[in-house]
């Protein structure tokens, strides 16, 4: 299939999801671009997607360089501290923040406050990235001295499971722990999104409540 065929049918996903769940809200779509060309990239582009998400500098640079229109750029793998100070002019979004000197570098380096997303490890895995909840909370209360870090939201990856309960479970335990950490307005961390959900679980990400899904390879492909 087409990358066109592909965002229309993503597209109509999305909109049967949000039917299921009785949402009318937004739910963006960042397009993961970080396996494929700037000629793939540009071809998302074309379609009217301006979310763009990368995981890389060297990445991130080359679809830059090469491309001049309008785009929303997410920041979507582990940032290194010593990487910082080449990576927040260039993004809109962090969706990977999950230590106190990867904040502090931020604080340092930024001109104007960054989009976060504080990364949550819901599920435990040792496999994966992130602060445990509890962690999070702690967090989240720690960043509110820094007024160049704004944080958006929670970002988590699910289990890669064919048990769709166990997915749900994680997503609903990202989202309540959104709910608790915005009860708390904690300056600087408005906590009103979720990002969640990938190609292979983004329909039961957003019946919970994901506001960004993040898209690769069943939009795009792999390697193009």
């Amino acid at each position: 299939m087409t990358i066109k065929q592909n965002y229309e049918r993503i597209s109509e996903q999305i909109r049967s999801a949000k039917s299921r769940s009785n949402r009318d809200d937004q739910v963006t779509l960042i397009a993961v671009t970080k396996e494929v060309s700037v000629h793939v990239a540009k071809e998302v582009l074309e379609l009217g997607i301006n979310q763009l998400g990368e995981n890389r500098f060297e990445g991130l640079q080359d679809k830059q360089d090469h491309i001049n229109t309008d785009v929303v750029w997410h920041f979507i793998g582990s940032l290194q501290t010593r990487k910082v100070k080449d990576i927040i002019h260039r993004i809109d979004y962090l969706h990977s923040l999950d230590r106190m000197s990867l904040a502090n570098e931020i604080q340092k380096r930024a001109n104007e406050p960054l989009k976060c997303f504080i990364q949550v490890n819901i599920s435990g895995e040792e496999s994966k990235h992130g602060l445990s909840p509890e962690e999070a909370v702690n967090f989240a209360r720690e960043l509110a001295e820094l007024d160049k870090v704004y944080v958006v939201g929670l970002m988590t990856m699910a289990p890669y499971t064919e048990d769709q309960q166990v997915i749900r479970n994680s997503f609903k335990g990202l989202k309540d722990l959104q709910t608790k950490i915005k009860g708390l307005e904690i300056a600087n961390v408005p906590c009103n999104e979720l990002s969640m959900g990938m190609s292979n679980d983004f329909e039961i990400a957003i019946e919970e409540g994901a506001t960004f899904i993040r898209i690769g390879t069943d939009l795009v492909g792999k390697g193009r």
